[in-house]
């Protein structure tokens, strides 16, 4: 019998936010993801980059400002930066996890590139904030340059689009190594943002959304699960309120009717849920769960998370 695919899609928490608390807290994440292998599931991790990616855009744009021969990174490439930082983290305390366990399994980051429209709305509706604090003088460089500027009470901040994916450019070698039993970590950050013109992809100035490519990544693999972890332990209807509800388990046409009623936070439960509903339209068959990284052992047990199925849930 061949053994289950869950793709795990990691949030903030699980990663910290400084070069120190991320080495600390992905120790921890190990623990969680290593529970997943040693129940017998092929497993496929993607996660967050935005506190990471912001510190590298901040870190190249200084040493520009430092060293003015060296030229700011663009976002694609602090993109991939992370992606290969955060990567090595995770792979390198997976695999210590899972030799202290007994489990001898390849461990591999792939830097995953992931197509955009150049056309896409969220271009010219940029949302996403990165990098350091500006003054008024840097801000209007920003501007000069094209890019979108936010004023904020500390100052004034670059925000960035966050287009709908596309393509996984690397799909099929994910997909051999996933086949292969192989644990693999892929679609870091949503993505390193590209344009495909002809035959060449150049990098775009976006970030693209950890929840989002989730959604495509299971569903490119068929995956028997989509695990999203965060840092609450169910899905929540009125959440934040004195009435606030957990859910268990709900079906694709609960969650829309639930979005249609505003209850999810636009930047934080609403991406997982609309990514939930993306991957169950193309796998039926699969299911997803959505819970704390502390609850990974039970949640897969379905002793805990809140459960969303193509169809009502029979609990």
């Amino acid at each position: 019998m061949s053994k289950k695919k869950a793709v795990v899609a990691l949030g903030h928490d699980a990663l910290g936010y400084t070069t120190l608390k991320q080495h600390d807290a992905v120790r921890k994440t190990a623990k969680a993801l290593a529970d997943l292998v040693e129940a017998d599931y092929q497993v496929t991790i993607t996660h967050s980059n935005g506190r990471q990616v912001s510190m590298i855009h901040k870190a190249m744009t200084e040493l520009h400002r430092v060293y003015t021969d060296y030229t700011p990174a663009p976002m694609c490439v602090c993109s991939a930066m992370s992606q290969g930082y955060v990567g090595y983290d995770i792979q390198n305390s997976l695999k210590s996890e899972l030799l202290s366990r007994g489990i001898s399994k390849p461990v591999s980051t792939i830097l995953t590139q992931v197509t955009v429209d150049p056309y896409d709305e969220a271009f010219y509706e940029p949302k996403k904030v990165i990098g350091r604090y500006m003054s008024k003088e840097d801000a209007d460089i920003e501007i000069n340059k094209g890019n979108y500027v936010i004023k904020e009470a500390d100052g004034y901040r670059r925000i960035v689009a966050a287009p709908h994916p596309i393509d996984i450019v690397e799909i099929d070698a994910i997909r051999t190594l996933s086949d292969a039993d192989q644990v693999v970590i892929a679609c870091g950050g949503g993505g390193i943002p590209v344009i495909e013109q002809h035959h060449i992809l150049k990098g775009a100035s976006a970030v693209i959304e950890k929840d989002s490519i989730a959604g495509k990544l299971a569903a490119e693999l068929k995956a028997d699960a989509l695990l999203i972890l965060t840092s609450v332990d169910y899905v929540y209807l009125n959440f934040g309120t004195d009435n606030e509800t957990p859910l268990k388990s709900m079906s694709v046409s609960d969650a829309e009717q639930y979005i249609k009623d505003g209850q999810f936070g636009e930047t934080d439960m609403l991406p997982k849920i609309t990514a939930a509903i993306q991957y169950l339209k193309a796998v039926p068959t699969g299911k997803v769960i959505i819970t704390s990284l502390e609850k990974t052992a039970d949640a897969i047990h379905e002793k805990i998370g809140t459960i969303i199925t193509s169809t009502t849930n029979k609990n």
